[in-house]
């Protein structure tokens, strides 16, 4: 039952205190003055707590169970980071403080923009992008003032992997590029061959990620990037999948020229929903002047200030300087970890990506043979042939079974796909017992299909008709009466 189901006239959670503020006769257009008061459940404050702890337990997290979402990285969020966070002195800022008052703050981001410098290999970051996508977009546009600036007025296209990441192609194309799709080779990664044929004076970059989606690390990407260079472009770096080199090698080795990173994957803070996330964005000293400002500067006296003085910056990409608790998180959980701790980060995903690779592939097909980095992909085509069950239909039998389900169908490279990440928070125990519901899901799937296609049983929600949710989606509470 929903809230707003529960109130009564006359319960109150809170008794305010009388209004104090006098009462002022405002100019306001007639339609903006609110005609009655707005109609908001009564309820008493055991009811609130009650209606709230029931969703927080409806709700999968991190914090519950195995949660193998590929791509994502969906590792344990210390909570010594949250804790950190919520300081006063941080959680208390205000953005329109002077630079005075926020030195402590200034200083945080400082040192985060330079540690994040020293994983990538690059010279400068901005903090500002707030997402992932949001850094991809921030990194296209800086490649579109590089090439306008230079007068490369025929550099109009990018590069973009068959198995990169959807957003890859959507920022890209939101910033003016035309996208050129490259083929995968029959070994999952760059096909050199089909690469080089579409290598000429309109390239303006390529956007690659490595290791790819497939978990798999892009032998020749010092070649690749060499060859982007020689027609004039820039190389880009989705950083999504740096849990698996973090500490092993850098974008910058490779070289790359830009480079975006996932806080809200790699470095452990908050992810889902919508947010909230950080995407910062790096490049070579050459692009320095072409970041979003402000950066975050060290004075010759020791403080730190806000630097707009960036001559061809891109301008602002997001409100004040980025997700600022989430960029305390970060720094928390990098100089908690320091430089052998995230190596080991990476060591550890890799090893249980491999070692969950390894167990399903007793009954599973794996996408492609041999070694994965922290990721790999199961080709569930011929169980959908044999039985007629779709990966859809086993993602969602594992919420029944208390996981929550893996990436499905994508990269779109491989048919009735499952993409599993593992990350290193997860015990060898939690892979067993994966793998043994995912051997438990095939055996329904060959005995008991219906099973299957009619899950989950256990969950708030069962199948939902998804095109009718997203084409007339339900955003608001309705009385029982209103017309759904």
């Amino acid at each position: 039952m929903l809230i707003f189901e529960k109130s009564h006239e006359g319960r109150y959670a809170v008794l305010l205190p009388a209004l104090d503020v006098p009462e002022m006769d405002l100019d306001v257009e007639d339609h903006l003055v609110r005609k009655a008061s707005p109609e908001l459940p009564e309820v008493s404050e055991l009811q609130v707590v009650r209606h709230y702890t029931e969703l927080s337990r409806k709700n999968y997290a991190v914090d519950v169970g195995f949660y193998p979402l590929g791509s994502c990285t969906m590792k344990y969020n210390p909570k010594v980071n949250d804790a950190l966070a919520e300081l006063e002195h941080f959680s208390y800022l205000h953005p329109y403080q002077c630079e005075e008052d926020i030195q402590g703050a200034l200083e945080l981001m400082y040192h985060l923009q330079r540690f994040l410098c020293e994983i990538t290999g690059m010279d400068a970051f901005s903090l500002q992008p707030a997402a992932g996508a949001h850094g991809e977009l921030t990194g296209m546009l800086i490649i579109r003032k590089y090439h306008d600036i230079h007068g490369n007025a025929e550099k109009k296209k990018i590069l973009v992997p068959d198995s990169a990441h959807g957003t890859n192609p959507a920022s890209a194309t939101m910033a003016g590029f035309e996208v050129v799709e490259i083929k995968s080779g029959p070994d999952g990664l760059v096909d050199i061959e089909d690469f080089k044929k579409h290598l000429d004076n309109e390239v303006a970059g390529i956007m690659l990620t490595n290791p790819n989606t497939l978990g798999l690390f892009e032998k020749e990407v010092d070649k690749i990037v060499e060859l982007v260079h020689e027609v004039g472009g820039l190389a880009y770096y989705d950083g999504a999948n740096l849990n698996a080199i973090m500490g092993i090698t850098k974008p910058g080795d490779m070289g790359f020229d830009i480079v975006h990173l996932n806080l809200h994957k790699t470095f452990s803070t908050p992810h889902g929903m919508g947010g909230p996330g950080s995407g910062p964005v790096g490049v070579k000293d050459f692009l320095k002047n072409y970041l979003p400002v402000p950066v975050i500067e060290k004075r010759d006296d020791g403080n730190y200030t806000l630097e707009y003085d960036l001559k061809h910056s891109i301008g602002k990409v997001r409100s004040f300087y980025g997700n600022f608790t989430v960029l305390v998180r970060a720094y928390a959980y990098i100089v908690s970890m320091g430089a052998e701790g995230l190596k080991k980060v990476s060591q550890v995903a890799v090893l249980n990506a491999n070692y969950l690779r390894r167990k399903l592939s007793e009954r599973f097909k794996v996408a492609y043979d041999g070694p994965c980095k922290h990721e790999f992909v199961l080709d569930n085509y011929e169980v959908w042939k044999k039985w007629g069950v779709k990966t859809l239909d086993m993602a969602k039998r594992l919420l029944d079974l208390g996981f929550h389900a893996p990436t499905i169908y994508f990269p779109l490279i491989v048919k009735e796909a499952m993409m599993i990440e593992p990350t290193e928070t997860e015990t060898k125990e939690d892979l067993d017992r994966f793998v043994e519901a995912m051997f438990q899901i095939l055996d329904e799937a060959e005995h008991n299909p219906e099973l299957l296609k009619s899950a989950p049983k256990t969950t708030p929600v069962s199948r939902l008709d998804e095109v009718k949710a997203s084409r007339h989606p339900i955003v608001r509470w309705k009385r029982e009466e209103e017309e759904i």
